[in-house]
């Protein structure tokens, strides 16, 4: 399935964040966690990621430091500020009245895709 690149863009920001809101991580781990939650639907690229990552690092949500893994190789590591902490909560505020909507509409939906048609 591919899933539409303005819905991909649109959950994208509260999808780190919440990755985030677990604890410090840095890109690839990222990369690797969205593509888990998803069970393999959603391939973020670097070239996705890393501007993201940046823009809520401009805007105060996200705090780096740079560390030295285990192997030696010098990670960038992301970790969610309290203005973070406060951006994902609205968030999933917003997120939560398009899903009940979207529910609302799907559960009484008459048309192709209640119908199977999709």
């Amino acid at each position: 399935m591919r899933i539409d690149k303005d819905l991909v863009a649109a959950s994208a920001t509260p999808l780190v964040l919440g990755i985030l809101a677990e604890g410090e991580s840095y890109g690839y781990a990222i990369l690797e966690q969205v593509n888990q939650l998803s069970r393999g639907r959603m391939q973020w690229t670097d070239g996705m990621l890393y501007p993201l990552l940046h823009r809520l690092e401009r805007l105060g949500h996200v705090s780096s430091t740079w560390r030295v893994s285990e192997g030696g190789r010098r990670r960038k590591h992301y970790l969610i500020t309290e203005s973070g902490r406060a951006a994902l909560a609205e968030r999933q505020a917003q997120w939560s009245v398009v899903a009940e909507a979207l529910d609302q509409v799907w559960r009484g939906a008459t048309g192709p895709v209640a119908k199977g048609w999709a």
